[in-house]
């Protein structure tokens, strides 16, 4: 019989080492917005010759970004209170009809993650201009909710998997109904992945700008959509303040994620 692969000191360092060299190149490209954003400069420039929080205060004393901010946020939580229990009765559901059946749901319910976000959000341009709802909030939170959907999908079918599925059966034998198995039992033991999946849902209506430059427009656009403009006609180096507190948001909520994990 073969030996394992032998503990060798070198490969480890070796390992680790390429490991860190592949983290840098993936996050230092992020991370040099963070010094653009304490430029003094009205231009993008790297290293900043100035210092200053001009850029920051520009952006929370701006009336456009605050509402455009203010439309993300609710957004991102209408979105997440919407995916997430959409997204755990999909899995119940898969989860109990197994076969060909489950296979056709989760196939139709991870196509939006699948399909390019340009006739995604193409599709669902048509599809709301046909009943007068592009530009309304209403509008952009049904895009942005097709779009969490999967993403609720992914984190919760794993959880549902390893569920003693005999506890809800025992409950139903003993008179309760569907809703107070799922609300008396499934919820409290999935409250780590019911959290992970509304994080994430909540990252991915915060972050999404294709179907927002379709959809929204006037008070109703979001931050990302009011970025890319930005970005189109002028560069402002509030960009970068805003990219800033983005990244800062997204890297607590993981570490939040990721923590309650592990708890």
């Amino acid at each position: 019989m073969l030996e394992a692969y032998p503990d060798n000191r070198l490969a480890r360092i070796l390992l680790w080492s390429f490991c860190a060299l592949v983290m840098a190149f993936l996050i230092l490209p992020t991370l040099v917005v963070v010094p653009l954003s304490f430029s003094a400069s009205n231009l993008l420039e790297f290293p900043p010759r100035a210092y200053s929080l001009r850029w920051y205060e520009a952006f929370f004393g701006s009336a456009t970004w605050m509402a455009a901010l203010r439309t993300s946020l609710i957004l991102g939580t209408l979105t997440a209170m919407i995916a997430v229990p959409l997204g755990l009765l999909a899995c119940i559901s898969m989860n109990r009809l197994g076969g060909k059946a489950a296979v056709a749901i989760q196939g139709v319910l991870l196509t939006p993650s699948i399909v390019p976000g340009i006739l995604l959000a193409i599709g669902l341009f048509f599809v709301l201009a046909a009943q007068r709802l592009v530009g309304t909030l209403f509008g952009v939170l049904v895009g942005h909710v097709v779009l969490a959907i999967p993403v609720a999908c992914i984190v919760l079918l794993p959880a549902l998997a390893r569920f003693d599925w005999n506890q809800v059966q025992a409950a139903r034998s003993l008179g309760a109904n569907w809703a107070r198995a799922i609300g008396g039992i499934i919820v409290p033991q999935l409250q780590i992945s019911l959290l992970s999946a509304t994080l994430m849902a909540f990252l991915t209506s915060l972050d999404e700008s294709v179907i927002s430059i379709f959809v929204a427009s006037g008070q109703n656009s979001t931050l990302p959509k009011l970025m890319f403009l930005s970005l189109r006609d002028q560069i402002d180096p509030t960009i970068a303040a805003i990219s800033t507190l983005w990244t800062v948001i997204v890297v607590a909520v993981v570490l939040i994620v990721t923590l309650r994990q592990k708890s």
